[in-house]
């Protein structure tokens, strides 16, 4: 049973889930703002933010964690020299969402989610 057991699933098992927020991430990075549905950007948050967080810190093993994360060392490059150092200051709170409105298709909330 589930009780108390609070997680968006997002109607995929684990590892296509840990894929697609790598995917979101990657692309949010390089990118710096995105378009996503609601429930993705809520969840892709906190992930985001914690990466940016041990980013802050400049040393070699925080830069390792994020490559392990990330998978992409062209992403974990961009994240500690541009981004990190503009949020040095700054204790938390890196992103923001915006609505945008609903997918034609299929009714769907869209979101910008990007970097303050």
């Amino acid at each position: 049973m589930r009780h108390q057991k609070k997680k968006t699933t997002l109607g995929r098992e684990n590892a296509q889930r840990k894929a697609l927020f790598v995917s979101l991430a990657n692309n949010l990075i390089i990118h710096n703002r995105i378009k996503t549905t609601e429930v993705k950007a809520k969840a892709l948050r906190p992930i985001v933010e914690k990466l940016v967080t041990k980013a802050k810190n400049q040393n070699l093993a925080g830069r390792r964690n994020i490559i392990k994360y990330l998978n992409n060392e062209k992403s974990a490059k961009i994240l500690m020299e541009k981004i990190a150092p503009k949020y040095k200051d700054r204790q938390g709170g890196y992103l923001r969402i915006l609505k945008m409105g609903e997918r034609k298709g299929d009714n769907a909330k869209i979101v910008l989610i990007e970097f303050v």
